[in-house]
């Protein structure tokens, strides 16, 4: 259980400093979670399929620990994003 919650607070985290530094170099907003969205969220089905199981199969062979860190991920996209948009509406000409 304590490695859930740290993985979840690591994932979190990660994706926000991630989110944070491609919104500032990028200047967009939202970029990080749609490169989340499209890419590394099938990516990460892609790299756990079994082709010897059927599509319902694999879908449910996913288990709330595979899926909270992926959550957590999201929302620090999602974090980023809504930091920079506060900062943007502050002034700060950087972001």
């Amino acid at each position: 259980m304590l490695q859930l919650i740290v993985a979840v607070v690591l994932f979190f985290v990660m994706m926000f400093g991630i989110g944070f530094i491609f919104n500032m170099l990028l200047k967009t907003t939202w970029f990080p979670i749609y490169l989340f969205i499209i890419v590394l969220v099938p990516l990460g089905i892609w790299w756990t399929w079994d082709d010897s199981e059927s599509v319902s199969a694999n879908f449910t062979s996913f288990t709330i620990v595979d899926v909270l860190p992926v959550i957590g991920a999201l929302v620090g996209a999602y974090v980023s994003g809504w930091a920079i948009r506060a900062l943007r509406r502050g002034g700060y000409k950087m972001f």
